[in-house]
């Protein structure tokens, strides 16, 4: 599971940067006037970025803090 948690997150990464450059090229090519709005696209894609690199971080340390409590009760 860890593997298609880090191919997602920067499957996000990838696609937030990849839409920002293709927004910015259309914006130069065609005028930011129509596409000005389609950047919420990609600042939305790697916003999911961060919120999944947060997540994985917190269930890691929760995923610990289980194992750490478990070994602490088999002891007693």
């Amino acid at each position: 599971m860890g593997t298609y948690n880090k191919i997602m997150q920067f499957f996000w990464l990838a696609t937030g940067i990849v839409t920002i450059i293709g927004v910015t090229y259309l914006g130069y090519t065609e005028g930011f006037e129509r596409w000005s709005g389609y950047y919420i696209f990609g600042v939305f894609a790697i916003l999911l970025f961060f919120i999944r690199r947060f997540m994985m971080k917190r269930m890691v340390k929760h995923e610990e803090f289980l194992k750490n409590k478990d070994n602490t009760q088999q002891k007693k």
